[in-house]
């Protein structure tokens, strides 16, 4: 058995993104009922506003399913509270380091998934007892380190001893077979589950990956130290010529403020943030997360299994 699906109890080695605005209870129950690990995202929001997500993706499944907590956000020592209160049986970090809470969770025996961009962070994550590594490439929405998922995930995976979850531009079997022969035990999904039935995000943002071109997920913030992966609109452009013209990084980030929301619940093509992965262009149709997850489940075996490739030269 697949040692992902041994730890975290599902039945196939795909998480989902904790992607904030997207990630709701609806989305996290639909991959959860599909064989994966849903995850509903905390972002900033407070410890009331999580605990009603909780419950309706309760309602919405009986699967083990996730939450994804912001390390940076001003509410994150009630989230962990919450998920430690809720017995949520697994949480996915980002944005900072967890070590300070892990004692805590582990008493409780819930399952801690870290996402890293480098292998010193992997090492020291599975060192204060990280259950998986979330080896994120710069190739994925939101959030970006330099590295690349296939530059990243197999030296991370010959750093660790525990399983590595490759993550940025993944959205089908291709990636899932190409992940795991990298030396990974699974991947996460994010681009590709915004664009499923159980996603309840504005339908612009569904349309707006479904005609993306391969040059159009764009990396801006790269001046304030905070890059960020999105689609190509007004917003991204007004903060790209913000940084060019040597702009301070509070008005940066005064620019982004609320872009999310404009983006998810507003889909506001000029001035929203449509985080996405550079998979984006490849995602041309909206499809329930189970088609999704059997999609990219067989054509991974499809894969694997006709990988014939012959390396020596024959002299006959």
């Amino acid at each position: 058995m697949n040692k992902l699906c041994e730890i975290l109890n599902i039945k196939y080695p795909i998480i989902q993104g904790g992607m904030a605005w997207v990630a709701t209870a609806e989305l996290a129950a639909g991959v959860s009922n599909a064989g994966g690990l849903g995850i509903i995202a905390a972002g900033n929001a407070p410890k009331d506003i999580v605990k009603k997500q909780i419950i309706k993706c309760r309602e919405l499944t009986d699967k083990p399913f996730g939450v994804n907590v912001m390390l940076l956000s001003p509410f994150v020592d009630e989230i962990i509270d919450l998920v430690i209160e809720e017995k949520i049986e697994v949480i996915t970090t980002g944005a900072g380091n967890p070590a300070k809470y892990m004692d805590r969770l582990k008493e409780v025996n819930i399952k801690v998934i870290p996402v890293v961009p480098t292998i010193a962070l992997a090492k020291r994550m599975e060192k204060y007892g990280a259950d998986a590594i979330i080896v994120e490439g710069t190739e994925a929405g939101g959030h970006i380190g330099e590295l690349t998922t296939m530059v990243l995930t197999p030296q991370v995976a010959d750093n660790v001893n525990i399983p590595v979850i490759a993550a940025g531009g993944i959205a089908n079997g291709k990636g899932l077979a190409a992940a795991l022969c990298l030396g990974a035990s699974g991947v996460q999904v994010g681009t590709r589950f915004i664009c499923s039935d159980e996603c309840i995000v504005h339908e612009n943002y569904k349309k707006f990956i479904l005609k993306s071109k391969d040059r159009d997920a764009i990396v801006t913030g790269r001046s304030t130290g905070h890059p960020v992966r999105t689609l190509k609109n007004k917003l991204a452009k007004d903060i790209l010529n913000m940084e060019k013209e040597g702009a301070d990084i509070l008005e940066i980030d005064k620019k982004g403020v609320g872009s999310l929301k404009a983006a998810a619940i507003d889909g506001d093509l000029d001035y929203g943030s449509f985080m996405a992965g550079q998979i984006a262009s490849y995602i041309n149709d909206i499809k329930p997360c189970k088609q999704i997850i059997e999609d990219m489940i067989k054509d991974a075996k499809s894969v694997i299994s006709n990988i014939n490739i012959d390396l020596e030269v024959s002299h006959g």
